[in-house]
C-alpha cells in the first residue's frame, strides 16, 4: 500500500513515542515486582514474579527491534526525499506492511501482558 511520505515519517515518530512510553513503563512493572518480592517469599508468588520478569525482558527485546527497524525505514524515507527533493510532500511510497503488521502485533501482545500483570498485581495486594 502507497503513503505519503510525510504520513509514513508522522506514523513512525509516533510509533518510536509509544515504544518508549512502553519501555518506561516496563521499568515500573519492574519496580512493581521488586516490591512483591520484597514482601512476598511464596514459591508460587517468585515463579509468577519470574514469568513477568522474563516476559518484561522478551518485550523489551522487540522494543529494540522494532525502533532498529522503524528508524531503518526512516531513513529509507529521507533517502527517497533527498534523491527526488521535489514536492516530497505529495509523493506515495511503499509502505513496508510487514512492519506495521508486527507493531500491530506487538501492541496486542503488549496489552495482553499488561492486563495480565494488572490482573497478578490485584490479586497478590
Amino acid at each position: 500500500m502507497k503513503e505519503y511520505i510525510t504520513e509514513l515519517h508522522a506514523k513512525y515518530n509516533i510509533w518510536i513515542k509509544e515504544l518508549e512510553f512502553y519501555r518506561d513503563e516496563l521499568k515500573t512493572f519492574n519496580n512493581r515486582l521488586g516490591d512483591i518480592v520484597s514482601q512476598n517469599t511464596k514459591t508460587e508468588i517468585t515463579s509468577q514474579v519470574e514469568h513477568f520478569q522474563n516476559q518484561f525482558i522478551r518485550e523489551n527485546e522487540v522494543i529494540d527491534i522494532l525502533q532498529h527497524d522503524i528508524r531503518e525505514e526512516e531513513h529509507k524515507l529521507a533517502e527517497n526525499a533527498m534523491e527526488n527533493n521535489v514536492a516530497t510532500d505529495h509523493r506515495k511510497v511503499e509502505e513496508d506492511t510487514e512492519l506495521n503488521d508486527r507493531m500491530d502485533t506487538f501492541k496486542k501482545i503488549y496489552g495482553d501482558l499488561k492486563n495480565e500483570f494488572n490482573k497478578f498485581l490485584t490479586e497478590t495486594y
